[in-house]
């Protein structure tokens, strides 16, 4: 942590997603709780979230473009393009504007799935090996935390005044971290892509079939996050008709999976290397399908336990996963690696939450959670093989900065 903090490029980098993060978390959240509001349906609610997952569907595109253009550039252009997309929000005020909020979160889906893909091979080039894993840590770390604070005030904010504090928060936090990558020294050449577009597409995929590592934990995502799908709806029918509380109180929930998050990552930062991405990954799955059947409990404080489990588990995971691709994939394929993996995992995802989303019309939440315990135990089952790490590919040599343009890659 100390020699990350000390990389002067790594503290802006991160001190900017922080910014970005915090408006994220409080619109996230937010836009599910206002089509609560605005309709009075869970389903409603719970497909903003499927409109953000069929957003970033198109994360094969995206790993394409995060691997044909210079990162940083890219980036600063994202930032900035989501600050303009969020601010449509601002006159989406009735039920029947219900389709603005699904519409934008598309985009937002799409943009993140982009800038998830470059940020994972931008770390790969900026930091050297020893640090990607603090790297990862840090900032699901930072992510988790800023859960505490942002959903619980998005939340009371939409309950008090509407949606637009809450919009005009996150569009200023991406302009913002716009400009702190745009202040990056960061060095890094442009990447050749020579030979036939389908080729280049689907080069990600082949990379991982040709991986053991990544293809067991394509197998395991794509279990695992049929049960993660499930819960997002989920979590509206606890609030109502397990907690018997109203759609802001979500928000003090999510702030506990930010506790957990927050513990979570601090104990993978200090346990990752010694123990290895697999063991990570697998904990995570494992404890998640602990914290699941907790959520059947119809009293706070157990609910809360099982959402700081929850939020540990996302950590983990995710540090595991992000670290694994960057150790065993070339840099000028991490992009397509990233968002290959992404898609492969998001439509079993997308397809979850929507049916999670119906179902919860018709059944009560108790009997999914029990499906999704199941289907975690079943996720676990690739990970207890993954092998040992190896030596990370080389790196081609860096060339110096470019001004803050997207210009296309040459060969």
């Amino acid at each position: 942590m100390a020699g990350l903090m000390q990389h002067r490029d790594a503290r802006i980098y991160v001190l900017a997603q922080c910014l970005s993060v915090a408006g994220d978390s409080a619109l996230w959240l937010g836009m599910g709780i206002w089509v609560k509001i605005l309709t009075g349906s869970n389903t409603e609610a719970g497909l903003v979230f499927f409109a953000y997952i069929a957003g970033a569907l198109t994360a094969p595109i995206g790993g394409m473009v995060a691997d044909r253009f210079r990162r940083r550039p890219l980036l600063i252009w994202a930032n900035f393009a989501s600050a303009a997309a969020v601010c449509a929000l601002l006159v989406a005020t009735h039920r029947g504007d219900v389709w603005i909020i699904y519409a934008v979160m598309f985009v937002y889906g799409a943009v993140g799935s982009l800038v998830i893909s470059a940020q994972t091979a931008l770390l790969a080039v900026m930091l050297p090996d020893e640090l990607l894993g603090d790297a990862n840590a840090t900032l699901q770390t930072a992510e988790q935390g800023l859960r505490v604070l942002t959903p619980i005030a998005g939340a009371g904010l939409i309950a008090w005044v509407g949606p637009k504090p809450v919009v005009l928060i996150d569009a200023v936090t991406f302009v913002i971290a716009g400009i702190a990558v745009a202040s990056l020294k960061i060095r890094e050449s442009a990447v050749s892509m020579a030979g036939h577009w389908m080729d280049e597409f689907t080069a990600g995929m082949r990379h991982i079939r040709q991986t053991e590592a990544l293809r067991k934990l394509l197998l395991a995502g794509v279990i695992a996050l049929i049960a993660f799908g499930l819960i997002q709806p989920t979590l509206y029918a606890i609030v109502a008709n397990g907690l018997h509380r109203s759609p802001p109180f979500l928000g003090v929930l999510q702030v506990a999976m930010g506790v957990g998050g927050i513990v979570g990552g601090l104990l993978s930062m200090a346990i990752q290397d010694k123990i290895g991405e697999r063991v990570l990954v697998l904990a995570g799955i494992l404890a998640a399908a602990v914290a699941f059947p907790i959520l059947t409990i119809g009293s706070l404080v157990p609910v809360l336990i099982a959402m700081f489990l929850i939020g540990a588990c996302f950590v983990s995971v995710n540090i595991g996963a992000y670290t694994l691709i960057q150790r065993r994939t070339p840099n000028e394929l991490i992009g397509r690696v990233d968002a290959a993996l992404s898609m492969a995992i998001m439509v079993p995802q997308g397809l979850a939450l929507a049916t999670g989303s119906a179902l919860l019309a018709w059944v009560n939440f108790r009997p999914l959670l029990v499906v999704m315990t199941v289907i975690l135990l079943l996720a676990a089952i690739p990970m207890l093989g993954v092998p040992a790490p190896e030596p990370r590919a080389a790196q081609p040599e860096a060339a110096p900065a470019e001004t803050p343009a997207v210009e296309p890659a040459t060969s």
